[in-house]
């Protein structure tokens, strides 16, 4: 399709402004050298190219999306309505307290309410990401341990089935890496876990359940086996939407914790935000958490920095009207709904995985949680068929693909997230088509290696892309 920058010509338009009726100024200032390029439309044109736009995008208002390890669950519209009302929507980060008393409220409860999910004691709102989360929880882990005069904990250690994101933000805030293998089961090696430790060791970051979709059965002796040693433990809450309400975080002995309210307390994501990463974390770490803490006193909330505030990650108060969408989320729920949540997750990422292991290895043919990764090695071999030709199949049929290649301890891995708000109809399509693409693969592998060939873009050179990025448009 044609950008907007390509349609109409010169002379066309759309804007009704009303004659400038106060005097104009030329402003003494740096003048662009080259003529501002805009797009010349009319309004029909404008209105056809936004359409067409949203026609070639797939969300999870389009189809199924099971994109593992991201949770595209569906994102009830209540939760836009509450983010919409005027007293949230009309108001300034720097008003004075008394004149947003409720907004005040607001982060309060929601922190409360992660706090009581999670088994934390306190928590930020502010990170923007989960990634960014994870900056933040190590910020505060770097500080309470430099705060002892213990600088000789220099060292994070990271599972190989971790997020990508774990090493890179253990670095960003200064800390080497230790990397350690997952055992045959899935799970943490628990005796490569024990080499590692030692009083260089500033913490461990985990994700539970894993990045396989397993509970790691070993949980309350890895907390311990860090703790021993002088570390503490770091939560990557990714995959919060198996567990949450069922078990918490702070109970198995974690004392930092960041959540996807973008993820788990549906907020919509994606296309690069708005997100939200709020991290929890013991009282003993209170002290350094980022940004203001909503306090009550004589009847009234106020905005406190933590004594020892590692300072903003972010300006003010975080994306604030996501956190008014999470609120909405757990409310609606309530303490019944949101355990419902989690098991109905793990109920269908087992039935989907149940339906189609006769056919697709699993990487782990065990109960999974929330997601489950095939294994297309042996397809791959045998017919050349690989994971990435079964994923662009699945457009063909208005299926997003699940995540593909990853965890990198998997090869040929498709990842495969169902998330609690698809239904057992929705699911039985699903697993019609993946068999249907086996089938296909089966039959003719040749062709499978030509897919998509009915959506509105064919197969991309991805290699191609990601080496040699056209990252600007050029006019002529």
């Amino acid at each position: 399709m044609k950008l907007i920058f390509e349609r109409g010509k010169e002379g066309q338009a759309c804007t009704l402004m009303p004659a400038c009726d106060v005097p104009q100024v030329t402003l003494a200032a740096p003048k662009r050298e080259k003529k501002l390029h805009l797009p010349h439309v009319s309004e029909n044109e404008l209105s056809r190219h936004y359409t067409e736009l949203g026609k070639q995008v797939h969300g999870v208002n389009d189809g199924f999306y099971p994109l593992g390890s991201c949770t595209m669950k569906y994102n009830p519209k209540v939760n836009e309505k509450a983010a919409a009302l005027p007293g949230f929507t009309n108001v300034h980060p720097l008003q004075p307290a008394h004149t947003v008393q409720g907004c005040i409220e607001v982060l309060k409860q929601t922190q409360e309410m992660l706090c009581e999910i999670t088994g934390m004691d306190a928590m930020t709102l502010q990170p923007a990401a989960g990634a960014h989360g994870e900056f933040t929880g190590l910020l505060l882990i770097k500080s309470y341990h430099e705060s002892r005069g213990d600088v000789k904990r220099t060292k994070i250690i990271v599972p190989d089935s971790a997020h990508g994101t774990n090493p890179a933000s253990a670095t960003m805030v200064g800390y080497d890496i230790v990397n350690i293998p997952s055992a045959a089961d899935g799970c943490v090696d628990i005796e490569k876990l024990r080499e590692a430790v030692g009083e260089d060791t500033a913490g461990l970051m985990l994700t539970n359940p894993n990045t396989v979709g397993i509970f790691d059965k070993n949980i309350l002796e890895i907390t311990s086996i860090v703790h021993e040693a002088g570390g503490l433990v770091y939560y990557d809450g990714a995959n919060l939407n198996a567990v949450m309400g069922v078990v918490r975080p702070g109970d198995m002995g974690f004392d930092v914790i960041h959540l996807n309210l973008h993820k788990t307390f549906s907020t919509p994501h994606g296309g690069g935000g708005p997100g939200s990463g709020p991290v929890g974390c013991k009282s003993f770490l209170a002290q350094f958490l980022p940004g203001l803490q909503p306090v009550e006193k004589d009847g009234a909330l106020s905005l406190v920095a933590p004594e020892n505030s590692v300072g903003s990650v972010k300006a003010f108060h975080g994306n604030f009207l996501v956190v008014v969408k999470a609120m909405t989320y757990i409310l609606m729920l309530g303490k019944e709904g949101i355990p419902a949540a989690a098991k109905n997750a793990v109920l269908n990422a087992n039935y989907m995985m149940n339906k189609l292991k006769d056919i697709y290895p699993m990487a782990y043919d065990t109960v999974c949680m929330h997601e489950f990764v095939m294994c297309l090695e042996k397809m791959k071999h045998d017919i050349d068929v690989s994971a990435m030709d079964v994923a662009k199949a699945l457009l063909d049929y208005g299926i997003h693909p699940p995540t593909m290649y990853f965890p990198l301890i998997v090869h040929e891995a498709l990842m495969v997230e169902p998330t609690e708000t698809e239904s057992k109809e929705t699911l039985d399509e699903a697993i019609a088509v993946f068999r249907k693409i086996y089938e296909d693969a089966q039959a003719n592998p040749a062709a499978m290696h030509e897919c998509p060939v009915h959506t509105p873009v064919r197969r991309l050179d991805e290699v191609r892309a990601a080496r040699k990025p056209v990252l600007r448009y050029t006019f002529e």
